[in-house]
């Protein structure tokens, strides 16, 4: 008998999902790097940031109710508040309504941890390229560029740059400029924009920051598919997504709620299960389960991750569903599983059926 097993959304499992995510799109992009090369994985860094620009920058600055501010201004605070929101280390600096300042100090977000020892310099410029470079582009404003003047990925302290409206307006290849020799002014927070706290209570912050990290691998696995081709995309990141997955299993378990792992202690298809339905609970997703220990069948319509994109290609699910494989490998890898997906659906539907030995 199938039964219908639904965790309630809680700041826990909006955490663990942020992180979940947040270790695949540096992971997948780690991957891009080393199996595809610098420049590709640099193009792959560009068209994310450069979709997530033109998908969110002027809806974002309605939102934050930054649209009056003069257009150097509106884009640095933007970035300062909306990473703010993602949980993200951010500054901001004030210099004049033509100039002011944004600081990504260490540890930088999007190369967490040790990656940053394997980023090169231009693919952390490639973000910035999509990105900052061409807010004066989404703002209709040929004069607006940015000056980067440090770069973690440098092995420098953060990464750091101004917005700066010239008096002429900017060709393509002038609206990033590097200027090591300048220095960002010194951070004071009580100057600083600040959220409406009535507005971005500690519940939404929490599901904010689980939204901004899922929204990079929306973003991504889509693009990689179409830059890559779907089998080399298969090929790379539905592997780095199993990776992961090894990786994080325990760590995301622990977070949303279940006993802390002990060695030699194995693991049942039953608590596995649980754990993809507190998982994709924390994902607005709901699963069905239905089977007994031997032989369980998980089902889910979606993910609702996706569920938006219009003619998904069936690849960005199969990279997706990396994260199921490698969290049973390390549940327990004696389990068995086995994926289909009805395509027929919308959105498609998934069915995991997971066998003991």
């Amino acid at each position: 008998m199938a039964t219908t097993v639904k965790h309630d959304s809680s700041a826990a499992g909006w955490h663990a999902c942020a992180d979940w995510y947040h270790a695949l799109f540096t992971g997948s992009l780690l991957a891009a790097i080393t199996h595809c090369g610098q420049d590709a994985a640099a193009e792959l860094v560009y068209r994310v940031f450069s979709t997530q620009r033109q998908q969110r920058f002027l809806p974002g600055l309605v939102k934050l109710g930054l649209t009056q501010l003069p257009h150097a201004v509106a884009a640095a605070q933007y970035h300062y508040l909306s990473n703010h929101i993602g949980g993200v280390s951010v500054e901001y600096i004030y210099e004049s309504d033509r100039k002011a300042w944004v600081r990504y100090p260490a540890p930088r977000w999007v190369w967490a941890g040790t990656a940053l020892c394997a980023i090169p310099s231009q693919v952390s410029l490639a973000m910035l390229r999509g990105w900052h470079a061409q807010n004066g582009v989404s703002l209709i404003n040929p004069r607006l560029g940015f000056v980067y003047t440090k770069q973690t990925a440098d092995g420098d302290s953060s990464l750091e740059g101004y917005y700066y409206e010239y008096d002429y307006e900017l060709a393509p290849e002038q609206r990033l400029r590097h200027a090591p020799q300048e220095r960002g002014p010194p951070f004071n927070a009580e100057a600083a924009p600040i959220l409406a706290s009535a507005q971005w209570t500690a519940i939404r912050l929490a599901k904010a920051k689980r939204n901004y990290a899922m929204e990079y691998v929306r973003t991504l696995l889509p693009i990689a598919v179409d830059y890559l081709g779907a089998d080399r995309a298969v090929e790379v990141f539905q592997v780095a997504a199993r990776k992961v997955a090894m990786q994080f299993y325990h760590q995301t378990a622990l977070t949303l709620g279940f006993p802390p792992h002990s060695a030699g202690h194995v693991q049942t298809a039953r608590q596995f299960a649980d754990f993809v339905v507190a998982l994709a609970a924390a994902q607005d997703d709901v699963v069905v389960v239905a089977g007994n220990e031997q032989a369980l069948k998980l089902t889910q319509t979606g993910p609702s991750l996706f569920s938006d994109i219009a003619d998904l290609h069936p690849a960005v699910l199969h990279c997706w569903n990396g994260l199921i494989e490698g969290a049973l490998a390390a549940c327990n890898s004696r389990l068995s599983l086995q994926t289909q997906f009805d395509y027929s659906s919308r959105p498609t539907k998934i069915e995991w059926q997971i066998d003991s030995p």
